[in-house]
């Protein structure tokens, strides 16, 4: 048998916060020490590529030499051509993002690198088959030797969603054809019998994925803190109350009388009440934002108020908008006192730079606030310094929330965890908590629930 045909694969199901990272890095030390794997490949979310670095710094306790795969294609290309020619023994490793590996010239240029070990961080990434940065995890995955899956969540909203990750891992396990495992594990209905209404012989399934994986609890890992949650409820001023309902009924009579509702229209009807209920009206002849409510502005200054300048404490700030970010950064530049500082992670800030603001966040003590888009820093960053987090907006998805709970609540805590929500009465706000306790995706509802919203 051909060495390139002995393709082991495993699977780290540790819930968030229970080291996934930690464990990958070890079991890549282990391999490299043992003479199995040379060189590896890291393919993670773009804004976790730059954390890994600082984490193998932290962890790792053998010779190794890594690269981040970041901006222009040619600094790929030759960041990867310094890696293959690195002159020293020690394990070489290369770190990408999953929408990069499928892009012409880096895919070949990651195939010519040939890593021997390749390992899928936050996995869930490549759950949808036929999507390009899936299809190239499976080729790649195809020519190395030896991957990892790292997810607390591979299932994320279907048991289908675990078929694309174990066909980069194994495909002996599930097969290569995605639609016999689709007819073997779910039940078709509906339109022609095009969608899936449920799920048959599940224990099988998961008797299979766990043949090549090990899953792990909170409960089970350690005695992580409690977790509590709190919400400050806000209220509009009347002239604020009645733009928001003014905005709320013209949308509900444009969707009501404009024919076919798609997704689409819907969540940007909501979207619009969600800004408003930050803060922020977008006129329909306008492309900026304008600041209109300082209800939740208010609320965060008296939080801040008393968590970071009355008790001393780190705080973390989650919103789900660019102009709410930097306008939460404006005003807490304006009221910290002289010596204390804040850093942001956000879409407009590069991406080689978000692992030195973590880390200054982490371990400057005169670093106290740290404000995250959070789609952008929800997920796979470590903010343990605090452990009181507000979210001043949520998005509608509940994997995505859940994400960023662990960002204050995982390993190197050690106090109780604080999670404080801003909610404006009676606006989307309310809808959107309701619907993430119960572990929704608003998104996949709103066709047909749209009222309900408005």
């Amino acid at each position: 048998m051909q060495q390139h045909k002995i393709n082991k694969g495993f699977g780290f199901l540790f819930e968030m916060g229970c080291g996934k990272t930690l464990t990958a890095i070890a079991t890549m030390g282990a391999a490299f020490n043992l003479g199995k794997i040379e060189r590896a490949l890291i393919i993670a979310p773009t804004s976790v590529v730059a954390v890994w670095p600082k984490e193998f710094l932290e962890y790792a306790d053998f010779k190794y030499t890594c690269r981040t795969l970041l901006g222009e294609k040619q600094n790929r290309i030759r960041q990867l051509d310094d890696l293959m020619k690195f002159p020293f023994k020690a394990l070489k490793v290369a770190v990408i993002n999953y929408e990069s590996i499928w892009r012409e010239g880096i895919k070949e240029k990651l195939q010519e690198y040939d890593a021997d070990m390749i390992v899928c961080d936050e996995s869930q990434r490549i759950k949808t088959h036929d999507a390009e940065q899936s299809k190239a995890a499976h080729q790649l995955g195809d020519q190395a030797r030896y991957k990892l899956i790292l997810s607390g969540t591979p299932v994320q909203n279907n048991a289908i969603d675990i078929f694309s990750q174990y066909r980069f891992l194994d495909p002996s396990i599930f097969g290569t054809n995605f639609y016999q495992f689709r007819n073997r594990y779910a039940v078709m209905g509906g339109f022609n019998r095009k969608q899936i209404v449920g799920y048959k012989d599940l224990n099988e399934l998961i008797k299979k994925e766990h043949s090549i994986a090990f899953r792990i609890t909170k409960e089970e890992a350690i005695d992580l803190p409690e977790q509590t949650f709190e919400t400050r409820r806000v209220s509009f001023t009347d002239k604020e109350r009645s733009l928001y309902d003014r905005i709320r009924r013209d949308s509900y009579a444009e969707l009501e009388s404009g024919g076919q509702i798609t997704a689409t229209t819907v969540l940007t009807k909501l979207l619009r009440l969600q800004q408003l209920a930050g803060g922020f009206l977008v006129e329909d002849k306008s492309e900026k934002p304008q600041l209109v409510s300082k209800a939740k502005l208010n609320a965060l200054a008296d939080i801040i108020e008393d968590y970071v300048i009355g008790a001393g404490k780190k705080l973390v700030i989650f919103a789900r908008f660019i102009p709410e970010v930097k306008e939460i950064i404006r005003q807490t530049q304006k009221q910290l006192p002289a010596g204390k500082k804040l850093v942001a992670i956000y879409g407009d800030i590069k991406k080689e730079d978000r692992g030195d603001i973590v880390k200054q966040f982490q371990e400057d003590q005169n670093t106290v606030v740290f404000i995250g888009q959070i789609d952008t820093a929800g997920t796979g960053i470590t903010l343990t310094a605090a452990d009181t987090c507000v979210y001043y907006s949520k998005n509608f998805n509940y994997a995505t929330y859940s994400q960023s709970l662990s960002r204050i609540h995982r390993i190197g805590q050690r106090n109780v965890c604080t999670y404080i929500d801003l909610e404006v009465e009676k606006t989307i706000d309310e809808i959107i908590s309701r619907s993430l306790s119960k572990k929704e995706d608003m998104a996949k509802t709103v066709v047909d629930n749209w009222r309900d919203f408005f």
